[in-house]
């Protein structure tokens, strides 16, 4: 992504914005956006109201909304629709404004001790021109080791699964084992390496709740060596973008009830700006994206 120094330019000639994809509250209303030109101070679209009201699953939720642009032209978002299912809600738009019908693609119906499927995330690979859809889910009589160290057995691990449009999917398979509880992966790409941010959701004996990074050269392959903590504890929701020569994650500090961000220039060194930033307020956690300018137009209306 490119980062557009504003300073004194008329903002009319700004090509590119980013947007944030988020929910509020447990989730109820739906999909709500804001914008940035800088990527620090942020503003809700449609006066904070949602784009998208969610309709799946008897809880009817759309938490942690998850957006890319896909080669197709089209908005493809995923999302958790309910504190306990074993699927997850799926749509896709040209504009923002108008969505297909909602669908629950069951991606972990085939584990009968499923607790949940939560933060589903999408990750376009180029080279084999196919999604990656990875989420975290416990699986009940898995990963017992560490069940313990989980908050009333939430012992998370995250698995994934393919696909080309949305219609057919392959079979899901683990995607990430860390050896605890992990949760809130998102991917982004760098240069011919990739990266991922996760959440160690440890909470027994003494609460984690930090983020991390792992590197690797091959999208399907995390079993790599696992960053220090680049967060406080009990942040969630990490999603990245990178501006100008610098990568920014920005993260949900749920029990402050406001959202930080930490950057860097090597993936390797990190400084915390959550000082610099302003977000709407009760905004929680999402995806940050890249649009052009004319798409922003239409959202404005």
């Amino acid at each position: 992504m490119v980062f557009i120094t504003l300073g004194c330019q008329d903002r009319s000639e700004v090509e590119e914005v980013f947007l944030f994809s988020y929910f509020k509250n447990n989730g109820e209303d739906g999909l709500h956006l804001a914008y940035s030109y800088d990527g620090l101070k942020w503003e809700a679209l449609n006066d904070d109201r949602s784009f998208l009201t969610p309709e799946l699953s008897k809880d009817k939720l759309m938490r942690d909304p998850c957006l890319i642009k896909g080669p197709d032209g089209k908005f493809h978002m995923v999302w958790t629709v309910s504190w306990e299912e074993n699927g997850i809600g799926y749509a896709n738009s040209t504009d923002l404004i108008n969505w297909s019908e909602q669908q629950f693609i069951p991606v972990m119906q085939h584990e009968e001790s499923t607790k949940n499927s939560w933060a589903p995330e999408l990750f376009y690979d180029e080279e084999q021109e196919q999604y990656l859809i990875f989420w975290a889910s416990t699986v009940s009589d898995q990963f017992l080791e560490t069940a313990n160290q989980a908050e009333d057995s939430w012992n998370h691990r995250i698995y994934y699964t393919t696909t080309k449009d949305f219609e057919e999917f392959t079979e899901t398979e683990i995607f990430v084992e860390p050896g605890f509880n992990v949760i809130d992966a998102t991917i982004a790409r760098n240069e011919s390496q990739y990266f991922m941010i996760i959440k160690d959701e440890t909470l027994l004996p003494e609460a984690q709740k930090t983020l991390h990074v792992l590197e690797s050269d091959n999208p399907y392959n995390w079993n790599v060596s696992i960053s220090e903590a680049i967060s406080n504890h009990w942040v969630e929701g990490p999603t990245i973008t990178k501006i100008g020569d610098e990568w920014m994650v920005y993260f949900d500090q749920y029990r402050e009830h406001k959202f930080g961000a930490v950057k860097s220039k090597d993936l390797t060194n990190w400084e915390d700006i959550s000082d610099q930033i302003e977000f709407p307020d009760g905004m929680r956690h999402g995806t940050v994206f890249k649009v052009s300018k004319d798409v922003l137009d239409v959202l404005w209306g």
